[in-house]
Parts: C-alpha cells; structure tokens; sequence
C-alpha cells in the first residue's frame, strides 16, 4: 500500500516505511504546519494547536531527517524560544541567552537523547544526569551584583527580556541579598503558583467581577507582569530556581551541587531534585514524579533532565534553540470529545489559508476551548472530519487543543464534508496551492485586506519592530481610517499630524455631536493627546533598529527570526543583504553561491529572499521605508580568539573530536561555520580523507590546516 493508500484510512505513515518521494512530501506538510503554528503563535498571540501537537510535527520532522538527511529543507522547523519581550517594559538583553529545551515522549526518546551525548563526548557509559520536575509557569532571571538583587527579567524571546524588577522583589521567597554569593550570580528558575492559590485568586476575581484566569501558568505570567507593582504583590506566586546565567565564578562541579549551593544561598529549588544515571533510571523517575503530580499542589508537565557535570555541558554546548546537555521528557497530553459545529477560514499574512474548527465548548484540563486549528485541506481529508462530528481533541498547555479525528460510529446524519474553498474569503482571489506546498494561498497579494493588516500587524510585532503603544488593534483602526498602508506610514505619522493631514486627537463629544466644552464655553482638549504624543515618541525611537529585527519585519517568506539572524551575521549591513540578493538572481553566480554557503540556509530560504526582493513594489516599499528608518549593523562578535568573525570549513575525518563538537568550539569563539568552500572562506580545517572540499580550498588558494593545527589555534 502507498503512503497516500495509508494517509487516506487516518493514519500517518511510520517513519521506516516511507519512500524517498514520501518522505520529502511529508517534509513539505510538516514545514508548512509548523509555519502556520509559529505564524499563529509568534506573530498574531492567537496559537492554533497545543504544545503536544507541535511537539509531535517536530518529532516526526526530526526523524525523517535522520532517517533522509539529504532531503533535509531549507525551511525545516526550529522552535522558537518564548516569545518576543512586551512594548509594556523596559526591555533588557541577556548576559547569557535564556535556551528552550528540546522535548522526549517516550522511553525510547530518552535513550535516543543519552546515547546522542554519550557519541559526542565518546564516552564509553553514560554520564550521570540530574532529574527534577519542570514546573509549569513563567520562566525568570534573576540578577545579583555583590549581594544585591539588581533585576528581574523574564525570558521574553531569549536574547532580550522584561524588566520586571520591581514585581520580582514583591515576591516572598525571593531573596533580596545573599550572603557568600559570587560577585556576579544570576539564578533562573521558574514564577509559578500553586493550585491553592490559583482557586484563591479566582475566587476574589470573580467576586469583584473581573475576569478570571484559564490556568495556573497563566496567571503566574499575568501576575509578574503587571504594571502595577502592588498588583504583584497581592498575587500569591512563588519561585523555584532550576539553573544559573551568567557567573563570576563557578558554584560547582557538577549541576547537583551547584543547585544545592543555590539552596544554600536561599533559593527555593525542587525537594524531587535527584540524579540518576541510564535510561532505565531516568524513566523509573519519570514514572515516580508522575505518579506523584497530583499531590505536589503546582503544575508541572514533565520532568528536565540535564548532564549532571559541568565540563560535559560545556563541552556539549548548544545548537541554535536548545542546550544538547538537557532535554524535557513530557507527560502525556489529556483528551475530550466534544462536536465540531462549524469550520471558518482564516487568511493570514502570506495568504494562506487556514481552517479552523469551531467547537461546543469543552473543558479541558481545566480550560474551556472552543477552537482548534484544521491545518490545512490535506489534514481535514486525512482525519476524514465532517460538520457535525463528534471529535476527539487533545490539549497539553495551550488553550487551543488538536483535533485528533472524528468518532465516525456518531457521525449524525446530517453531518457535511467540508468543502475547502478556492477563492479568498477576504478578497475573492483565487486561491491555489502549488505543487508541494501543504497549504492553499489567496493570490490577491498587496490587494488583499487580511494581508495587508497581517504584514503590518507582523511589522509591529514583538520580534520585529515591537513600537510600545502600536498593537494589532491599533493597526488595524489606522489602516481602516487609510492612515496606515504601509509601513514607511507609521514613521510619517507625527509629520501628517502637525501638517493637519491626519487628526489623531480625538475629542469628546456631546449629544449633538460637537466638541465638548467646559463651563465657560472653551473647547475641552481632547483626552487622548498624551498617549498620540507617547506614541509619536515611541515611534521615534525606533528610527534606528538591529539588522536582525529590520530583516525580520519585512516579513519575507521563510525568514523567521533565526534565518533573520543568521542573514544579518553573514552579511553585515541591509545594503549588503539587498544587494547580495538581487545578486542573486542569477544561480549561476557567486552571489548565489555564496548565500547557500551561509550554515542553516538552503534553496528554499534563499529563493524566498531573490523573490522578495525581485519585485519592484517590494524595492519600492523597502525604499521608502529606509527614507524614515536606519537599520543598524550587525553586532560585531565580542570575542579575541584567533578565529573570530572568520568563515570556517571542516572537512574529512576529525580524530580528536566529533564534527558537531568541532562546529560547536568554533561558533563559540565567535566564527561562522559553513558547509561548502568558496572564496569568501577563511579557512579549511581537514582530516584524513577529505575531498572535494578540499581540492576546492586549494584552488581557491584558501588556507588549510590539520586537526592537530586547528586545537594549537583555538587553545584546546
């Protein structure tokens, strides 16, 4: 039978059975929910599918990889870390980025996750790891200078947080000074409130009327964040530390007891903290905690484990979201079976369309949901969902659940296939989906309303350029007033405004309609002027922004915030990143070569960047928007080592260490790793049988050295 034979009785293809066609079409359907789920969730603060369901896209996108690693996409997902910080606070950047942590399911996840470090460090048994329970609540990072607690912030999108300081020192169980502390300690651990509390708290809520929050986690992140400080303190959280950022000294050896010497300094950290060693181990923990999570009295949904010594996670570093030392072994996601009454569809900022199911409400886990994204036509065929089903959802975190399929034996007789729609609800465009592509666009483009809101909405968003004071509402007010239409608009603002082009003041007015006025017959100011004024300013103080927010907020397709990154480090500046691109045009030329060259970006992210940039309207929009904003350079690396913002290549067989381990020290001296060898290399560092890249350096005239020659270099 034929995957599409299976894909048609409801049930995704296993891994080993697919064929090399199969699996790279199945690629392209994973790329294209993940995308749909990150733009949902990172973009319109509306996420479409649960953490279970994400978590499973990755997974099975992680082994077809292994299973065809050449058929690895360019666009092949990443998860992000948090979300990108509020336009509410200060915002702070990290000393030391705040990671995410890679997911295990299974039994057979864990000893994939131990036997991955004990290969990298060719290690002969496994490493002892330390275990703990992974509180379900607010990540934070807590800052000590000599003694003093000198900032609070939260995660936020992992380079850069919120200043959340004077709500962090309204919580009781975190400790103000510490005695004997490092000169330099940051703690991190997790804001969270207990089960007690969180019933307490909406039961007072509900009293005065006010709205109540959906779980725990939820109302430990509102609480934190709020912008009244004495709102904090009445909110009952607590602190649990889970780790450390940056340190003037080490606490420890090992992770075990450098947690113990947080407990020591004060901090709360979990009374399950343990360390075993073996997958067997680690999963009888795992069954122990679980057994255990009714009667803890706070959420938690999993359990970390982490590399219990510290040389081994140094050695073992970091790929692009998460530490390789640490991986979250998950509890399974809970179920409900509810009716699916209605299937909506959705255009988003790239013009796909997405379906999305509304349901009778059901209680989940604790949270009332009524929506659930679709995904896509193929998804809705597959899952063979009909209007009127009763439907099997899965939730695990997120408010909006999966819906794993229907319960055809309760299929009503009136129950209707859905018919995917081919034209745009929003414009009327025609709607087509292009050979490989998992989802349907609307073709209307620039003509198309829900785009145009959606790729200002994206222009604003946290990630991009993030104006305090300018969100989705007000986007979407000012593009229906025509004040906004594109984003060089929003910068034109305060000109239009002191012109009288525009009138953002808005009076109060009486029951005839005229200008409110006080008893002696003067017109009343109008009420809003401070905040218009505010958001002038705001405005103002985004004319200069990081490279990497100004690639990202152009919203070009397959460019997220890492593949936004990745372009602003390899070429520097905008105008070498637009040049480069038109450049580009030609596949033929070095300019094309050169951006494939660049590590994590392939074919695919590429042509997304020349198609971006090949129509004119684009340039023309680019343009004007650079008449009012100044994107820039890219931070030059902070490092002295001798490789330092130079292009390195490994190639052939490395006998001291792995190449992962080998790509790891280099990015952490501050180089930049490719896979292929062109004139912009800096240096080639080969092993035994090494090849055409080889060949290629030396044709280049591109300096080689031996593995030996490259540890002298680096110092290790």
């Amino acid at each position: 039978m034929t995957a599409k034979a299976k894909q048609s009785k409801n049930a995704l293809v296993p891994v080993k059975d697919l064929s090399p066609e199969e699996a790279a079409s199945e690629l392209e359907r994973l790329a294209g929910l993940v995308a749909s789920a990150d733009e949902a969730y990172y973009q319109n603060d509306a996420p479409i599918m649960s953490d279970a369901e994400y978590d499973s896209l990755i997974r099975r996108n992680l082994l077809i990889e292994k299973k065809f690693p050449k058929l690895k996409r360019a666009d092949s997902p990443s998860t992000r870390v948090g979300a990108a910080p509020s336009a509410k606070f200060e915002k702070v950047r990290h000393a030391a980025p705040m990671l995410s942590l890679d997911n295990a399911f299974n039994e057979e996840d864990v000893a994939d996750f131990i036997g991955r470090v004990e290969r990298f460090l060719k290690l002969s048994e496994s490493p002892g790891f330390t275990c703990e329970p992974k509180i379900d609540g607010a990540s934070l990072n807590l800052r000590y200078v000599n003694g003093e607690l000198v900032l609070g912030a939260t995660r936020g999108d992992g380079q850069e947080g919120e200043n959340v300081t004077a709500n962090v020192l309204t919580v009781d169980n975190i400790p103000k000074r510490v005695k004997g502390a490092p000169e330099i300690l940051e703690v991190r651990g997790e804001i969270y409130m207990s089960h007690e509390a969180f019933a307490a708290l909406n039961a007072r809520l509900e009293e005065v009327g006010e709205e109540q929050f959906a779980n725990p986690r939820n109302a430990a992140a509102g609480s934190l964040r709020q912008l009244d400080p004495a709102i904090t303190a009445s909110r009952p959280l607590k602190f649990y530390a889970w780790g450390w950022g940056e340190l003037s000294e080490p606490l420890g050896q090992t992770q075990f007891a450098s947690m113990k010497k947080l407990e020591k300094l004060g901090f709360e950290i979990n009374k399950l903290l343990a360390v075993k060693e073996g997958a067997e181990a680690l999963v009888a923990y795992h069954a122990s905690v679980e057994e255990k999570r009714a009667g803890l009295g706070y959420d938690i949904d999993g359990v970390v484990y982490k590399v219990d010594r510290l040389d081994y996670q140094e050695r073992l570093g970091f790929v692009a979201r998460a530490p390789r030392w640490a991986i979250a072994h998950k509890f399974p996601a809970e179920k409900a079976m509810t009716i699916l009454e209605a299937i909506d569809i959705q255009v988003g900022r790239t013009g796909a369309l997405t379906p999305v199911a509304r349901l009778k409400p059901v209680t989940v886990g604790g949270v009332v949901v009524s929506n659930a994204t679709l995904h896509n036509e193929d998804e809705i065929e597959r899952k063979g969902i009909h209007i009127g089903d009763t439907v099997i959802i899965q939730r695990a975190g997120d408010v909006i659940p999966q819906v794993l399929g229907a319960v055809e034996e309760k299929r009503p007789k009136n129950a209707k296939k859905f018919k995917f729609p081919d034209v745009c609800p929003v414009c009327g465009s025609h709607a087509v989906r292009e050979e490989g592509e998992a989802v349907r666009r609307c073709t209307g483009g620039l003509i198309c309303g829900a785009q145009i809101v959606e790729r200002l909405k994206h222009f604003v968003s946290r990630a991009a350029f993030d104006i305090e004071g300018l969100g989705e509402k007000q986007i979407e007010a000012f593009f229906e007033e025509g004040i906004v239409k594109e984003p060089a608009d929003i910068f034109t603002l305060r000109a239009r405004q002191e012109k009288g082009k525009i009138d953002l003041y808005r009076y109060d007015l009486d029951e005839n309609g005229e200008r409110k006025r006080d008893k002696n017959g003067k017109e009343k100011p109008p009420t809003n002027k401070k905040s218009v004024e505010n958001l002038f300013d705001a405005i103002d103080a985004r004319r200069k922004i990081s490279l990497t927010r100004f690639i990202y907020a152009l919203g070009i397709r397959h460019i997220g915030e890492v593949n936004a990154r990745l372009f602003a480090q390899a070429y520097g500046t905008f105008d070498a990143f637009r040049d480069a691109a038109r450049a580009a045009t030609d596949h033929d030329s070095p300019a094309y070569q050169d951006m494939l060259t660049i590590e994590g970006i392939g074919e695919i992210v590429a042509q997304g960047v020349i198609d971006f940039f090949d129509e004119k309207h684009n340039r023309d929009a680019v343009d004007r928007l650079l008449k009012e904003v100044t994107p820039e350079e890219a931070e030059k690396v902070a490092s002295s080592s001798p490789v330092a913002g130079k292009t390195i290549v490994f190639t052939g067989s490395l006998e001291r260490f792995t190449r992962d381990e080998a790509k790891a020290r280099a990015l952490s001296l501050g180089a930049k790793v490719s896979g292929s060898v062109s004139a912009k290399t800096d240096l080639v560092v080969a092993g035994p049988g090494a090849g055409s890249k080889l060949k290629t350096a030396q044709e280049l005239g591109v300096e080689v050295i031996s593995e030996d020659d490259w540890l002298k270099l680096v110092g290790s």
